[in-house]
């Protein structure tokens, strides 16, 4: 890559007036020492924290999507489901990390909150899309966890939509639940429109 053509991608990519930023799932059981924990998954948090001060620096919005599960959730095992108990509503391991600095006015998405039925979207079964487009936003800038699931899912949903997709590739960790299901999740989203970045290609 030239500097001419370089100097034109960080154009592109920088923040402005219709983006926001969208962090997925960062809750304390997804994290080491969580039910659910994604490998290297607190990783993400001082990333995703600068990335949070583009954005608030900016005046731009910040979105937060969030497992929030009844006790008897039909993912956990107990159910039938593939997954141990996590994010079971208003417990700490629903909560988002104490490291994450989301600012108060981050807009708090609640997904999966019914007792017989799963969303690995942000989009489904919520109003993230009508609270998106009340805020005239068209692009959005993802990160979070986990890389083969919430996010692969929101991401899917978020191009479906009609959204640009900044995929944070520095901000996003997998579950790899099988070698290699992270790559193959950023390669789908990179097939199916999502543009991969990192805070070294994002102007402030």
């Amino acid at each position: 890559m030239n500097a001419e053509t370089e100097s034109q991608d960080r154009a592109r990519w920088q923040a402005c007036p219709g983006d926001a930023l969208l962090i997925v799932d960062v809750q304390n059981d997804f994290l080491p020492g969580g039910s659910l924990a994604v490998p290297q998954g607190d990783a993400i948090i001082p990333i995703l924290n600068r990335y949070i001060d583009v954005f608030m620096s900016q005046g731009l919005p910040v979105y937060a999507t969030r497992d929030w599960h009844p006790e008897r959730h039909c993912s956990f095992r107990a159910q039938g489901g593939p997954w141990p108990p996590h994010c079971v509503a208003d417990t700490h391991g629903a909560e988002f990390s104490a490291a994450l600095t989301l600012p108060p006015a981050a807009t708090v998405i609640s997904k999966a909150t019914a007792a017989e039925r799963d969303a690995y979207s942000g989009f489904q079964g919520t109003y993230l899309d009508s609270r998106l487009r009340a805020a005239g936003v068209r692009r959005l800038f993802v990160g979070g966890l986990a890389t083969d699931y919430c996010v692969l899912n929101s991401v899917r949903d978020a191009l479906r939509l009609g959204y640009e997709v900044l995929l944070l590739t520095d901000a996003i960790r997998a579950v790899d639940v099988r070698t290699g299901d992270g790559q193959r999740a950023e390669a789908e989203m990179a097939r199916l429109g999502a543009q991969r970045i990192s805070l070294d290609g994002l102007s402030a």
